[in-house]
Order: C-alpha cells, then structure tokens, then sequence
C-alpha cells in the first residue's frame, strides 16, 4: 500500500512513549511511503509541531507527565491537524472521550499496522477533500490566525491588522502549506 492521498510523500508525527511501537510504527509506515518523525513524550511533540509542518498526528493517550487526552485536545484548540489516538484505553468511555476532544480515528492495542496505514490514508484523502475551506484557526510558530474574524495574536496577546493584512492571511489561510504566488496575492 502506498499513501496516495497526497501528491508527496504525507509527513506524520508519532508520539508514544513505548520506543519498540514508535520504532514498529516508524519503519513501516516509512516502508509504506511517509515520513515520519516521532517522539517519545507531549513535550518533545510540541518541539516538533513548533518547527516542522505535520499532514496527520498519531498520538498514543498514556504518556508520563502530559497524557495524549491533553496534547490532542490542545493541538485541536489551534489546529485542524488530523488525529489519530493509538492506546490500550479501549473502553467505550476512552473512545468516546477521545473522539468528544476532536481526534479524527481512535484506534485500540493491540492493531495491525497495514489497518492504521489504511486509517491514515482515509482521513488524509478526506483532509485533502476538504482543504478548499480554510481552517477557522490557523497556527503557525507562536502566531495563531483567526481567519473568521480576522484576528492574529500572539502567545495569546491580540495584535492589531490592517484591513489588507487580514486579507493577506486570509488567503495565505486558505492554502496552509501551500506556495501562494505574488500575483495570486496582488
């Protein structure tokens, strides 16, 4: 199987704290086309998250210190990143807890990787489906860009825009990730 969702090869972010999993998960997922980073805790995520562009987070749930509930519910406050929680926690509750905080998949251990690999390209060729509706918030370093009501902050702190600044990032909101021309801009 190859992840044909995208026209290049989807970058994914994996955080488990289990090293034999992530190592699993990173060489197949790579042999079956991605790339992939990977990181062992929440914090070393946001490292990532703060320095890389992501296409989908797979995001085990019991991690020491900041569990997976926590991460995924703070990446979905600033974020339409696609989520998938991957956890032992397979009671009905955990589900659906994990589905209330906005993860796109919530798979349970044990699981058979060729079934995350077709879960992961499922829920890119619907991310993919539905980028021409620009995300209501779009984050990007310490910036988070509020394309609805046309408002930028930084770490939390409003800053002021001209009209054609909100115009200017409204398009570049559109398009996360993309090239956006000069001329497209004009």
């Amino acid at each position: 199987m190859t992840f044909d969702a995208l026209d290049r090869p989807p970058h994914l972010l994996l955080v488990d704290d289990d090293d034999r999993i992530r190592e699993l998960l990173k060489r197949y997922l790579a042999k079956e086309g991605a790339r992939v980073s990977a990181a062992a805790d929440a914090e070393s995520a946001r490292k990532l998250m703060a320095s890389m562009d992501f296409d989908l987070l797979i995001l085990d749930v019991m991690m020491p210190r900041e569990d997976g509930f926590s991460l995924a519910e703070t990446v979905r406050k600033v974020s339409n990143l696609p989520i998938i929680l991957l956890t032992a926690r397979g009671m009905p509750e955990d589900r659906i807890r994990g589905l209330q905080i906005g993860a796109d998949d919530y798979v349970p251990k044990p699981f058979e990787p060729a079934e995350l690999a077709l879960r992961i390209n499922a829920i890119l060729r619907r991310a993919v489906a539905n980028r021409g509706e620009a995300p209501e918030i779009v984050q990007f370093g310490p910036f988070a860009f509020n394309s609805a009501r046309g408002e930028l902050a930084r770490e939390g702190a409003h800053l002021r825009l001209t009209e054609a600044e909100v115009a200017l990032l409204r398009i570049l909101a559109a398009r996360p990730g993309d090239v956006v021309s000069r001329e497209e801009l004009a």
